[in-house]
C-alpha cells in the first residue's frame, strides 16, 4: 500500500505481529508512539530493528513508525525487522536480493511447541519409575 511515498508492510515473527510505515524522513524510529530507546532497553534488540536499514545504507532516509502487538521484546523486534524489510522491498524493489541474501525476506517460521498431554511439556516426560 502506497500513500505520498509512505509504504506499509506486516511483519511476523513467533506471537508478535508489527505493522511498520516507512515515510521518507531522517531516520527517526518510532515504536507504539514511544521512540525505539524508550520503548526497547536491550541493545541488541535495537540493533536487530536496524539491520535492513543498515544493510541497504537507508538509515537516515526513511522514518520508521511500528504497531506492534503480542510476543516479548525478542519478537516483536524481529517482527519489526520483518515489517521494515517488507516496506522497503515496496519502497525500491531493487533491493530484494541483497535482503534476501542476509534471510530478512522469509518469516521465521519457528514458534512453540505445544504441550501434549499426559507428559510435563512439549517435548520433556515424567520422570519415570520402574518399581
Amino acid at each position: 500500500m502506497e500513500k505520498e511515498n509512505v509504504y506499509y508492510a506486516t511483519g511476523k515473527r513467533k506471537n508478535a505481529v508489527a505493522r511498520t510505515w516507512l515515510k521518507p524522513g531522517g531516520g527517526d524510529i518510532t515504536v507504539n508512539d514511544l521512540p525505539m530507546d524508550d520503548y526497547f532497553k536491550v541493545e541488541s534488540v535495537k540493533t536487530t530493528i536496524k539491520q535492513p536499514l543498515l544493510l541497504t545504507k537507508m538509515l537516515g532516509s526513511f522514518d520508521v513508525k511500528a504497531k506492534v502487538a503480542g510476543g516479548g521484546f525478542s519478537g516483536q523486534a524481529g517482527a519489526i525487522r520483518h515489517g521494515i524489510t517488507k516496506a522497503l522491498m515496496l519502497a525500491n524493489p531493487d533491493l530484494r536480493l541483497v535482503l534476501k541474501r542476509a534471510g530478512f525476506v522469509r518469516r521465521d517460521p519457528r514458534v512453540k511447541e505445544r504441550k501434549k498431554y499426559g507428559q510435563k511439556g512439549a517435548r520433556a516426560r515424567f520422570q519415570f519409575s520402574k518399581r
